[in-house]
């Protein structure tokens, strides 16, 4: 699994080949064990994150697809990111926030095009703007806040796939 060089998402992924069976794969994960994680398996999906005890507001999860396309080749599909529900609300905001640029624009081009006075409509879309900008920040510091965690994940996954021979990674 080579390092997550792309530092401008905020869902970093990563993509491994390892040459094994399927069902191999999933029984390194099924059997594993770890102090710090909690090992959920949907399937083909399998999602770690920490413990109650050491989870924090920033505190990232990693979910991992699995798939075999030929024969003795299993791929690794994963993707950092926050608690779901932490990233449906960061969601939310931004939706609402462009929804209401979007309003905004409509009611400043009307007043223009009737001769009114556009200035409240052109400063709250310059403050949205400056809100947009605040959540993604936002958003860059809490996977700042959670790389540490972030590279425990990393290493954990590292480790459980030790000993299969790698094909190649991709991030």
């Amino acid at each position: 699994m080579s390092d997550l060089t792309n530092e401008i998402v905020l869902r970093p992924r990563f993509r491994v080949s390892l040459r094994t069976n399927l069902e191999k794969l999933e029984a390194i994960f099924d059997t594993a064990t770890a102090n710090s994680f909690v090992i959920k398996r949907l399937d083909e999906h399998i999602f770690i994150k920490f413990k109650k005890a050491e989870i924090t507001f920033w505190s990232p999860q990693l979910h991992l697809e699995l798939s075999s396309y030929e024969e003795g080749i299993s791929n690794i599909r994963g993707v950092f990111g926050p608690n779901p529900t932490l990233w449906t609300f960061f969601m939310f905001l931004h939706f609402g926030v462009g929804t209401l640029f979007i309003i905004m624009g409509i009611f400043a081009y009307s007043n223009y095009s009737l001769g009114k006075d556009i200035t409240l409509w052109s400063v709250g879309m310059f403050f949205l703007v400056v809100i947009w900008f605040a959540l993604y920040a936002f958003g860059r510091l809490g996977r700042a806040k959670g790389k540490g965690q972030m590279e425990q994940l990393k290493q954990f996954v590292r480790d459980s796939i030790a000993p299969f021979e790698r094909i190649n990674d991709e991030s």
